[in-house]
């Protein structure tokens, strides 16, 4: 099975088998429908003059966006190959959220500032085919940014849900002492991407005068690094410059090769699409089980409570069915006989079950109506109270997936009635480790 055949198969039997469920336990499933429609992603963010552009311009092989010390570019744009019926050209961002054929729809939300400020390039470069590079606006400090109009962390956020790879450039000079990096790095990209798509670049290394001054730039950027990730162990940072605009400094010719690493990794890209779609799907199915997991415990004790209802009924409801025209007979002198003294006189009919099928009647309606409003309602709100408890939180892990799922489970337990009673919960259950063990493990056998 090939690349594609195995995208194909996974992209059918998640929406098949997942998306159901994903919907039923309140799930937004676009994110994942956007990872596995479309074509590898490479998302290239920084400071701004950070070299963004520079480098979107070498791996292309021709000046496509502008470049400069300053700002020049405060859109974010998307380039990849036009569709085989397709020429070259723009298109604008009004037209690219409303087309159902890229994962950009979900962008509308961000409102008209936003979408003034994104747009595709179509290009005819041949690795584009199964690419797509998206340059992002500079991040500011927020002291000296006006406003941008829409929320920038949360559309970075976005973009890196669907990207393979996360460039994250800096410059010698500012080397991650930006207010909009310091929010990126620390909560938005831990949030949305795994730290193994993320490749952290110093570039521009050209500026430094002599090779103490780049060790100098270096350690403030592992410093400010550590700061920023709350991590002691520093990830690999590439150091890279341009060729078209380089000074003309000796040592550089010591960082040729990790240019070209560099380069090779983000050209790279594609052939980690299905081990991040595996991923993204692998993550999103643990989040559903621990929701459906909750929802399984609520039932039980739901169930529980049902059986003690039922119990309750027959034991108020048994001496009822016996002994109530009895006292129906003393009070109201009917009926003629009672059930018992039918049944030993052998004169039973049909009429002698009317009193005591009503009385069970009453004592099951007023004990149902007492389950219905009063201890249904109650359990529920324990447990929205407790909810904390429906899961078992024994592991870090565990209380990573529970602080993301745990809104939609209180979602579910918002309404109290009997849908969340039912034993769906515990054959979805079943569903989900079905698809984990035969499906999901299949898939990364194969990839």
């Amino acid at each position: 099975m090939d690349e594609k055949e195995l995208k194909d198969e996974i992209q059918y039997n998640v929406r098949e088998k997942l998306f159901p469920l994903l919907e039923r336990y309140l799930f937004d499933t676009r994110d994942l429908e956007a990872v596995l429609k479309w074509k590898p992603v490479v998302l290239i963010i920084g400071n701004y003059s950070s070299g963004k552009s520079t480098l979107v311009n070498e791996l292309l092989g021709k000046e496509v966006q502008r470049t400069g010390q300053a700002p020049t570019d405060d859109s974010f744009t998307i380039i990849t190959s036009p569709e085989p019926e397709e020429t070259e050209n723009d298109i604008p961002g009004s037209t690219l959220v409303n087309d159902e054929r890229f994962p950009f729809t979900s962008f509308k939300a961000y409102g008209e500032r936003f979408i003034s400020h994104v747009k595709m390039k179509l290009l005819n470069e041949p690795f584009l085919d199964n690419l797509a590079i998206i340059d992002s606006p500079g991040m500011l400090d927020s002291v000296t940014e006006k406003g941008r109009g829409y929320d920038f962390p949360e559309v970075i956020g976005d973009f890196a849900k669907l990207a393979d790879l996360v460039v994250l450039m800096f410059d010698p000079h500012k080397a991650g002492t930006i207010k909009e990096t310091y929010t990126t790095i620390r909560n938005t990209l831990p949030e949305t991407a795994s730290e193994d798509r993320i490749v952290f670049v110093m570039s521009r290394i050209d500026e430094c005068d002599n090779l103490a001054d780049l060790v100098r730039s270096y350690g403030t950027l592992c410093w400010n690094l550590s700061q920023m990730t709350g991590r002691k162990d520093i990830p690999r940072i590439y150091l890279t410059f341009s060729t078209t605009v380089v000074r003309n400094i000796g040592y550089l010719d010591d960082w040729i090769d990790e240019r070209t690493k560099l380069k090779e990794k983000i050209m790279g890209a594609p052939e980690l699409r299905i081990n991040n779609i595996l991923f993204d799907v692998d993550k999103k199915i643990n989040e559903l089980k621990m929701v459906v997991e909750a929802m399984t415990g609520f039932h039980r004790g739901g169930q529980r409570l049902l059986k003690r209802a039922v119990r309750t009924a027959f034991f108020c409801g048994l001496p009822a069915f016996l002994f109530l025209d009895f006292i129906s007979q003393y009070t109201m002198d009917f009926p003629r006989q009672t059930l018992i003294f039918s049944l030993l006189t052998k004169t039973f009919s049909i009429n002698n079950l009317i009193v005591p099928a009503l009385g069970v009647t009453v004592i099951s309606i007023l004990i149902g109506l007492w389950y219905r409003k009063w201890t249904l309602p109650r359990y529920f709100k324990k447990c929205r109270a407790n909810v904390d408890n429906l899961v078992s939180l024994n592991d870090a892990y565990r209380v990573q997936i529970w602080s993301r799922v745990k809104k939609n489970v209180l979602a579910l337990l918002s309404k109290p009635g009997f849908e969340e009673m039912s034993f769906e919960h515990q054959r979805n259950f079943y569903d989900i480790e079905g698809f984990i063990k035969d499906d999901l493990q299949m898939y990364y056998s194969l990839k």
